[in-house]
């Protein structure tokens, strides 16, 4: 169906829901990848042929899978894996490397688990859906990026809606509204100088069970979280505007200009005047 191609997504402006990088490609007789970690989530799925996929589970076991056409596999931020093409029979698959600060919470909805990250559907409607969509988005890095983060929404969409944990009960629970109470507050607060008891006093809730349902749901704490839509926002106004790093630092809730070259640099590996640079 689609010719090997492959792109870095280039845009740092998507908190939520974010896309690194994607391809499609036809795999030589035994190719390998691997042994290695990811930074983000990684999800394959394969059009045709099979292969193997090495997995460590969170308690450094291997688990070996065997995939074909039709399947797919997602690969956890920080889990070792390796995976090779068959001999006789290579797979052709596409990929689509993925992160943000709501992509926890959703793949909860799934049956994915390091333990069991093997994709398969008895919704063969929606699984075609979500070729097409890793196909467009594969071959269309021209486009805007806004196009591309739409069609990503719709392949979130239908891995969700193909891929849902059995008995799974879809209405919200009350620590479901606190979170969102919580992550309201941070959107609205985060050029502030706000602390954990403020978002916890907020939604009416104390400080030790906002850390415990914030970090169940999201896979961060309050803090964590705060701290990253912080760096997400920088990123955003030193790409797009001229203002001085002390003054974005100011706009993001740093006082202090070092302070925030430093929290900067921790959470992107690059000072703020490199990170502009590299426009």
């Amino acid at each position: 169906m689609g010719k090997d191609s492959f792109y870095i997504f280039r845009s740092n402006n998507f908190v939520d829901l974010n896309l690194y990088q994607c391809g499609w490609e036809h795999c030589a007789s035994g190719h390998s990848f691997g042994p290695t970690t990811r930074n983000h989530y990684l999800f394959h799925y394969v059009v045709n042929g099979k292969g193997t996929l090495w997995a460590n589970g969170p308690k450094g076991d291997s688990n070996i899978f065997n995939i074909g056409a039709g399947e797919g596999f997602m690969i956890f931020p920080g889990q070792i894996t390796t995976y090779f093409a068959d001999k006789d029979n290579p797979w052709e698959y596409t990929w689509i490397e993925f992160d943000g600060l709501k992509v926890n919470e959703s793949l909860k909805l799934t049956s994915f688990t390091q333990e069991t990250p093997i994709y398969k559907t008895c919704d063969k409607e929606k699984a075609k859906l979500l070729m097409n969509e890793m196909h467009y988005i594969s071959h269309n890095g021209d486009e805007s990026a806004f196009n591309i983060m739409g069609h990503l929404y719709m392949w979130l969409s239908y891995l969700i809606e193909s891929s849902r944990r059995a008995g799974k009960i879809h209405s919200e629970r009350l620590s479901d509204f606190y979170i969102k109470e919580a992550i309201n507050f941070i959107e609205q607060r985060f050029n502030t100088n706000i602390s954990v008891e403020e978002i916890a006093e907020n939604c009416g809730i104390n400080r030790s069970y906002l850390s415990k349902i914030f970090k169940n749901s999201m896979g961060k704490s309050p803090m964590e979280f705060l701290m990253t839509y912080r760096m997400s926002k920088a990123c955003e106004l030193l790409k797009v505007t001229d203002l001085s790093i002390a003054d974005i630092g100011k706009a993001v809730g740093y006082d202090n200009p070092l302070h925030f070259s430093r929290a900067f640099k921790n959470s992107t590996g690059y000072s703020p005047r490199q990170w502009r640079e590299r426009k």
